[in-house]
């Protein structure tokens, strides 16, 4: 990397006459992690719990600046740094790549599900609308869902609706709104279908397809080079996004942008360690479980780099408050004008402050250099900021506030006066006399109106998404169980459940909500009244459903996937009496419908399987294998058992197959942005490798909730059914 400077006034080494003590510890011993250590800071010092107030960051900064260069020098040789790809055209976009957004495929403001096409557009306008928009996004169409049967990452990808042109044409919406697309790959998947080709020429040759920009690598600490290299042989470079950390720093070279995760919450910010060994790496700060961002947000201006604006977390929503969504506005609007600044290679940290607990980064270039300011004080801190030289000619600009900056200028250094909110941010720029900038005066402009509404004026506060449970419509009641059904008599039940979900915690807004209560959770338990049903005694079998098929002449409007186990549309020879899959759950209800059936509630599902009793497993308390299907642990899926296969794993009531042959449709939830269904009974399928595919829920007092797209991608070989008649 080039150790070059620019020509405008600099104050590295501060007053001439100033001691220069250098420190006492080499950084190449404290910087294997993401961040570097803050200056005046010594190994094992505890000043984030005491004596913080005594550190002097002005005093000790321009030695840490001296020692982190020449250590920034040497790690670079060491590692044989070659910033080739940082200057190539085609992979610069992600130097201007400051917001970014992590999206599943499943959200209604990106796919419409009643009218079965991609909302581009609507997705866009509500970010834009909320905090300005984002510059990338990746298309998330795997976990959580993946697991529940053995298409692997990249059959998902094919499965969305449309197939390949479908999800080509999305990317082509994001691309004539200007935003970059990524596409995910991840390691771990090597306990489903295995893939034609290796990772990266399957991907690559996904990326070609539909005109990706990108590939965000899940669980990566770097991207492999094989990745860069493939998408380069096949004629579309792309920018490799690891999820986590680089560890290896060579692969700083063909990474050109990172996430960044976790940065120390203390009172000095701290630096990002890849953006200072290479200013135009791209970091996307994430921190999905965030409410308060605020210091996420100083973290990223203090450093010049971007943020990752997930809000969609695997079906849990975690929106932006207001506070910190307009915070992200006000950010993204200066970096992205200022954009060449933000990777300049002279950027400097901790530049020099006239306030405690204001700290300042300086952004340079020849024709103007920009100084980033956060204010870690939770009060307002007023009055003179910022010192620096000074020379004739030279336009000040008050930034974040969007107005022209008077100097006090005394022996050459200009001095500036101005007010920065508790917790809040500032910005100065020193325009060169006869320099312009493209699309100051526009920002500026917006500035000075956004500004005039403070921060602290707005709400911090977080609060879950509401959730509604889908109307079921009763039946026509019917006095005596139909034929395969058995009748559950009217009890109080104890409804207790919990939702498997691998992450959320027990945070408010994961899991479902169901109308008792006023949030989703992960644990449930209420105590119901439960009227008579009648209950199919096994899940519905592809026999029965090709009758249906006949006798009504059904077909969904979108056809992909459906019953794609049969042959000839008519189920395979054996299959006759195993239970239906390969069925989205509008498939399902068509079918209850038609029999003059519904789904089961979960409740009334829970209940025929469990009694009163509280059992843990339709037959008892204890776990036994004998009285299910053998649990396959293998890649690829194989059939399920009859239904009737195994009568000893029946209910207290005699209702079969409930537990570990195919999971269950019952209850389906809504919010604003993500569908899902409650699955019952687990299957026999368990993909190994990784503790990230689909979880079981075998218990009675467990279930999994499977996020909705569309029929295409919802149906799955490892989900059936099973229908009730309410009771006269």
């Amino acid at each position: 990397m080039s150790d070059f400077r620019s020509d405008f006034p600099t104050d590295d080494n501060g007053d001439t006459d100033r001691p220069r003590v250098r420190t006492e510890y080499k950084f190449s011993h404290v910087t294997t992690g993401r961040y570097l250590p803050t200056p005046g800071k010594a190994p094992g010092w505890p000043f984030a719990e005491i004596g913080h107030w005594k550190m002097d960051v002005d005093g000790t900064a321009d030695d840490w600046i001296a020692e982190l260069t020449d250590w920034r020098r040497e790690h670079l040789t060491r590692i044989g740094f070659d910033d080739a790809n940082y200057r190539r055209p085609e992979l610069q976009w992600a130097q201007r790549n400051f917001v970014h957004a992590q999206m599943m495929v499943e959200d209604r403001y990106f796919y419409d599900p009643v009218a079965g096409r991609y909302t581009v557009d609507r997705y866009l306008d509500d970010l834009e609308a909320r905090f300005g928009g984002i510059d990338s996004v990746l298309i998330w169409f795997v976990y959580p869902n993946i697991g529940i049967d053995d298409r692997n990452k990249t059959d998902l990808g094919h499965d969305l609706p449309g197939g390949i042109e479908g999800l080509r044409g999305a990317v082509a919406d994001f691309h004539r709104r200007g935003v970059r697309v990524f596409l995910p790959t991840m390691p771990w998947d090597h306990g489903t279908r295995p893939p034609e080709a290796n990772d990266w020429d399957t991907m690559a040759k996904l990326v070609v397809a539909v005109g990706a920009d990108g590939v965000n690598g899940d669980t990566y600490n770097g991207v492999p080079r094989a990745f860069f290299d493939a998408a380069d042989a096949a004629g579309r470079p792309v920018v490799l996004q690891p999820e986590s950390t680089i560890s290896a720093e060579e692969q700083l070279i063909w990474n050109v942008q990172s996430w960044g995760k976790k940065a120390p919450n203390e009172v000095i910010p701290p630096v990002a360690k890849f953006k200072w060994l290479e200013p135009r790496h791209m970091i996307n700060y994430e921190n999905r479980w965030g409410r308060d961002r605020n210091h996420d947000l100083q973290y990223i201006f203090f450093n010049g780099i971007g943020y990752n604006a997930w809000e969609n977390i695997w079906g849990i929503w975690n929106q932006f408050t207001p506070r910190d969504a307009e915070t992200l506005r006000r950010i993204s609007l200066i970096e992205r004008t200022f954009a060449p600044a933000m990777v300049s290679m002279d950027w400097r940290p901790y530049e020099r402050t006239l306030q405690a607990g204001v700290f300042a980064s300086r952004f340079p270039l020849g024709d103007y250099t920009l100084w980033n300011l956060v204010n870690r004080n939770e009060y307002n801190v007023d009055g003179e900021q910022l010192s620096v030289p000074h020379v004739d000619g030279t336009k000040y600009f008050d930034v974040w506030h969007g107005t022209a900056l008077e100097a006090r200028v005394v022996d050459g250094r200009a001095t500036f006066a101005f007010g920065m909110e508790g917790r809040g941010f500032g910005c100065v720029l020193a325009l060169r006399a006869g320099a312009a900038i493209d699309g100051l005066d526009e920002c500026l402009a917006r500035l000075r109106t956004l500004s005039s509404t403070a921060l602290r004026s707005l709400s911090n506060q977080w609060k879950s998404i509401p959730q509604h449970i889908t109307h079921v419509a009763a039946t026509a009641p019917q006095k005596n169980a139909p034929e395969g059904m058995i009748t559950i008599p009217a009890a109080e039940f104890d409804f207790a459940v919990g939702g498997v979900e691998i992450e959320g915690q027990t945070w408010e807004g994961n899991d479902v909500q169901y109308p008792w209560e006023d949030s989703a959770r992960r644990h449930h338990r209420h105590r119901l009244q439960i009227p008579a049903f009648h209950i199919d005694r096994t899940p519905v079998t592809n026999a029965q459903f090709h009758a249906f098929l006949k006798a009504s002449a059904w077909r969904p409007q979108d056809e992909h996937n459906f019953l794609r186990h049969w042959v000839d549309g008519a189920p395979p020879k054996g299959w006759e009496n195993k239970p239906v899959t390969w069925v989205s759950i509008e498939d399902a209800r068509a079918y209850a419908a038609w029999a003059g059936k519904r789904l089961p509630r979960e409740w009334e599902w829970q209940y025929a399987a469990q009694g009163t009793d509280g059992r843990l497993y339709p037959w008892g308390n204890a776990w036994d294998e004998s009285r299910i299907p053998e649990i396959h642990r293998g890649r690829q899926m194989p059939a399920p058992d009859d239904v009737d296969a195994h009568p000893e794993g029946a209910s207290p009531f005699g209702v079969l197959d409930l537990v570990g042959n195919v999971w269950q449709w019952t209850d389906e939830f809504s919010d604003e942005h993500t569908r899902a269904a409650v699955l019952r009974g687990g299957n026999r399928y368990q993909p190994q490798t990784s503790h990230w595919y689909f979880p079981q829920a075998y218990r009675n007092d467990q279930h999994g909730k499977y996020l909705l797209m569309a029929p295409a991608k919802d149906r799955s070989g490892g989900v059936g059914f099973r229908c009730v008649v309410d009771a006269a």
